[in-house]
């Protein structure tokens, strides 16, 4: 039976991105649809999900190491060109490796989820919108332009000090989020409340001649992300998929999906849209095959 280690969820999809555990082969794997799977280990034990080259090509682990600091093994830490990319504006060296990806127009970007939690964040040029698509956002403004990836992080940074605004949201509260009914025109006042503010802080931070920054290495914008349409998403009722996607069988058939969550029926209770978290299965070993979903006997989530 092939043996996959899933890297994560990846955009445009979604599909799960994989790789081969005898071969070291990666690929990918469109998660529309059915998607049948056995999470081979037990819970808790994580597989590195190898490194990635410095043209930002995956590459598998060259020996298939347990993950030892979050899905990474020490080796495939330390030999990722990209560790450094998030303290760029820290430090004074900047690598060879990251100039491609660092020395390009950054956009800072103020996205929400389902639930209403808002965050801060930052994406490359190449990668403005793709980048709110993997988040799982589900309105977004972008709010600065910035020359290049280290100027950028220097907004961010002073965006979550002066406004507030966090730089993460885990993944289950975007997946609870959207098992819960969801307003977009709430959540579109709160994004543009939050982006607001956000521009404020950056505009004094532009007239500030003691900032870290100099005024004519960003701009100030107001932009809406073009969001997909998504009235499949939010069709009918949805409730929180009561299993672990990481551990045992699944048997799901997918319907949508928003950043690394999925909205999937099961065999064994037809109509019901079950929202399931497959960043769950990020660094687990696989097995495709005729799986199906055995739901618990009581399934305390409906009611």
């Amino acid at each position: 039976m092939d043996r996959h280690v899933v890297r994560g969820v990846q955009w445009p999809g979604p599909r799960l991105a994989l790789t081969h555990v005898a071969t070291g082969e990666t690929t990918t794997r469109d998660v529309l649809g059915s998607l049948r799977y056995r999470a081979v280990d037990e819970a808790g034990i994580l597989w590195c999900i190898g490194r990635r080259d410095e043209d930002g090509r995956a590459s598998a682990c060259p020996r298939g190491n347990r993950a030892s600091s979050g899905v990474h093994c020490a080796e495939c830490a330390a030999a990722d060109p990209y560790r450094f990319v998030h303290i760029v504006h820290r430090q004074n060296f900047l690598s060879k490796s990251l100039e491609r990806v660092v020395l390009q127009p950054h956009w800072l970007y103020v996205a929400t989820f389902a639930g209403g939690e808002t965050k801060v964040g930052t994406a490359a040029d190449p990668r403005k919108s793709a980048r709110l698509l993997e988040q799982g956002a589900l309105v977004g403004r972008y709010v600065a332009r910035a020359v290049d990836g280290r100027v950028v992080r220097i907004l961010e940074d002073a965006t979550t000090d002066a406004a507030g605004l966090r730089q993460a949201v885990r993944a289950s509260v975007k997946a609870a989020g959207l098992a819960r009914p969801v307003d977009l025109a709430a959540l579109d006042a709160v994004n543009a409340d939050a982006a607001s503010f956000a521009r404020e802080v950056l505009g004094e931070l532009s007239a500030d001649p003691s900032s870290d920054v100099a005024d004519d290495t960003f701009a100030v914008v107001d932009e809406r992300w073009k969001a997909p349409t998504r009235g499949d998403v939010f069709a009918g009722r949805r409730t929180s998929y009561p299993l672990d996607p990481g551990v045992g069988t699944h048997g799901l058939d997918v319907h949508w999906g928003v950043g690394s969550a999925v909205g999937a029926e099961v065999t064994a209770d037809l109509g019901t849209m079950y929202v399931a978290d497959l960043s769950r299965l990020r660094g687990r070993r696989i097995e495709f095959g005729e799986y199906e979903t055995v739901l618990p006997a009581v399934q305390e989530a409906l009611f």
